[in-house]
């Protein structure tokens, strides 16, 4: 009957892991391409880049508008004193007054408004961009996290199946009690890690349904976590196209046209009137016309031109900072990224492999009395450790590639319903 017992328990010990055979995927999938689609449909970052985008388009409409006449009234020769007590000797003159903006002033306005534009576009693709690099990172700290779930119900199955067979090795008197305590201390301690990485998977869900707007109910796409198709897209040697420089050179044209208003503001603009006069003592009408320029005593707009100056001064600096910083960040996301793809292939590769294969032989051993338990246990704790350690390089592979595209992301309006 020992012998029976026997076997069943060697049986148990010597069933492979499960972790390196996929579950069928449930249907349907939650995509990571179908999660950046409900998120920015649902972000409210990118409704406020549309708002932006709006108010930028009627602020241009705004700049192209030529100024408002003037509707003027005055009555003169009144309540005052001999003829001119009453209304007998009254002059009432009605008119219109036309401003009349010289220097250029209006298309000045029109390109400050359009730089302007240019900048919210901007400011709109990155708001797109900084969308999807923080949805991608939920996503993939979600699938991690399922990976994660999943290597821990099957290290705890199997420390269960352990602990079975150890308590009938010590029943039919062929191991120490001591061995049944160390099974049972791992099987508490796996148990303990899979309801932990149950919680860090719920968490993990709960984040990614705040950014899509709805929760998280199935499955999502575990083959597309274990794929490592490239180093991503590779460092550009200009990086002009890349949305830190596109906001560098937006801030940059903003300032060219502030100058550039700023020198038209120099020129005063002339007010044309003419209007009609009622003489009420002669009962006569005459035309009455005039033009109104300003004197620059006191500010001519010097002061406004060399401030403009300057800002554009400190605009064109920022841009070249921008490039440097942009280089920089580039050349060192893409040796992360390949560093990145280089472990992940070894860890979830080779070094999976062997640990996969130590554990198999330790199993054998342990059933044929060539290894102890502590090897078995061993074996086990180095499996388990490596198959964290690839899903945090796959983790880490696809978070830098994810950084490396935001960084080199086209500088392209969003395109929002």
């Amino acid at each position: 009957m020992s012998r029976i017992l026997m076997a069943i328990a060697t049986m148990a010990i010597c069933i492979p892991p499960v972790a390196a055979q996929e579950a069928p995927p449930r249907t349907p999938l939650l995509t990571l391409e179908q999660a950046l689609g409900l998120a920015k449909s649902a972000s409210p970052a990118l409704d406020a880049a549309s708002a932006d985008l709006r108010a930028r388009s009627a602020a241009r409409t705004i700049a192209g508008l030529r100024p408002n006449p003037s509707l003027e009234a005055e009555t003169e020769n009144v309540a005052g004193s001999g003829p001119y007590r009453g209304f007998e000797s009254a002059e009432t003159t009605v008119g219109l007054a036309l401003p009349i903006e010289l220097g250029g002033k209006r298309s000045a306005r029109i390109g400050v408004a359009d730089a302007q534009g240019t900048r919210a576009r901007v400011d709109a693709a990155i708001a797109e961009a900084d969308v999807t690099l923080r949805v991608t990172h939920a996503y993939i700290a979600a699938v991690a996290a399922e990976r994660r779930l999943g290597v821990a119900r099957e290290q705890a199955q199997i420390a269960g199946e352990a602990y079975r067979a150890a308590s009938v090795r010590v029943a039919a008197g062929r191991a120490s009690p001591i061995e049944q305590q160390r099974a049972d201390v791992l099987r508490i301690n796996m148990d303990a890690a899979s309801a932990r990485a149950e919680r860090d998977a719920v968490v993990a869900r709960e984040t990614l349904a705040r950014f899509i707007g709805r929760p998280v109910n199935t499955g999502l796409d575990l083959a597309w976590f274990d794929r490592i198709d490239g180093y991503g897209p590779s460092a550009p040697t200009n990086v002009n196209g890349t949305l830190a420089l596109a906001a560098a050179d937006a801030d940059v044209a903003t300032a060219d046209a502030q100058v550039r208003l700023a020198r038209s503001q120099r020129i005063g603009d002339v007010t044309l009137k003419a209007g009609a006069r009622r003489l009420e003592a002669t009962n006569d009408n005459a035309a009455v016309f005039g033009v109104s320029v300003p004197l620059p005593l006191f500010s001519n707009g010097s002061a406004s031109v060399a401030q403009a100056r300057a800002e554009l001064d400190g605009a064109e600096a920022r841009r070249r900072m921008a490039r440097l910083e942009a280089e920089q960040a580039v050349a060192s996301a893409a040796a992360e990224v390949a560093n990145a793809a280089a472990d992940a292939r070894n860890a979830a590769g080779p070094a999976l492999a062997s640990a996969v294969e130590a554990a198999r032989i330790a199993r054998i051993g342990y059933r044929e009395g060539k290894f102890g338990q502590l090897e078995l246990l061993d074996a086990e704790r180095t499996l388990t450790e490596t198959r964290a350690a690839a899903i945090d390089a796959l983790a880490a592979w696809h978070d830098a590639r994810a950084r490396l595209q935001r960084l080199t992301s086209a500088a392209s309006p969003i395109t929002k319903d």
